[in-house]
């Protein structure tokens, strides 16, 4: 019997593993050497007591070196008492990107754009089902049902094993899982591509120049879709149109997760 066959496919998943495994060791010593719970309590103190620039400078640090959606929310609390709706707008939406159950944050979202009247991001079908998870847990359901409907349908072949009915059920129960959540992951892609705007007035130019005629202005909060970017220039289409402003006036809601 020829095992190689075999020998491949164990590698390979052998290899998947480890890769997985690297990530999440890597991201665990980086989340330890960084004070992160001593910054949070710091900032929960600041908060407290009133202090809301100083607690927004904790929440910060802590959201950055490891990012969670309890340091995004809080972030965004302090940013919003501090007022920077663009930045707590941002923060809260950095918040249900990790954490879409999350029923303080959305709540938090609504309550800032009726209060600014900023309208919601429109989404496409694909890009809703990619909230109903979060969205690092779609890579993993992805890969976990792919791999699992191969081994399922392989592996009794290659090793002469007697094939039963449960065998075939669930390697199309992981194809069906893995074919749902490609839209999803597509969702995630696209989503990855919207803003929020943080200055208090942002200018939409018609080319990506300093001398550029100005379109508009648009407000703190407002969310932009990136379409393609031009030396420090973005070109980014709106819910009332399309022009270009500097990266530094816009802040990715999957930028530092």
């Amino acid at each position: 019997m020829n095992l190689r066959p075999a020998k491949i496919i164990l590698q390979t998943i052998r290899w998947q593993l480890c890769l997985w495994l690297a990530i999440g060791v890597a991201s665990a010593c980086r989340a330890e050497t960084v004070p992160t719970e001593a910054l949070f309590r710091q900032g929960t103190n600041a908060y407290l007591k009133g202090d809301f620039e100083q607690a927004t400078l904790c929440f910060r640090g802590a959201a950055t070196a490891a990012p969670s959606s309890g340091a995004w929310h809080n972030l965004g609390n302090a940013e919003w008492q501090s007022g920077h709706p663009g930045a707590a707008i941002l923060a809260w939406e950095r918040s249900r990107w990790l954490d879409p159950f999350s029923a303080g944050t959305r709540e938090n979202l609504r309550f800032a754009r009726k209060n600014r009247q900023l309208d919601a991001p429109e989404l496409a079908w694909y890009e809703i089902g990619s909230t109903w998870l979060p969205s690092n847990a779609w890579p993993w359901i992805a890969c976990v049902s792919f791999w699992l409907a191969l081994s399922l349908l392989l592996l009794p072949g290659i090793f002469r094993w007697r094939k039963a009915g449960w065998h075939q059920g669930l390697a199309a129960a992981g194809f069906a899982v893995f074919l749902l959540a490609l839209p999803a992951l597509l969702g995630v892609q696209t989503r990855s591509k919207v803003a929020v705007l943080l200055p208090e007035s942002t200018p939409l130019r018609l080319t990506p120049t300093g001398e550029a005629q100005v379109l508009g202005k648009l407000p703190p909060g407002e969310t932009v879709r990136l379409e393609r970017q031009r030396g420090k220039y973005l070109y980014v289409r709106t819910g009332s149109g399309a022009g270009w402003i500097e990266r530094a006036e816009c802040g990715l809601i999957a930028d530092n997760q």
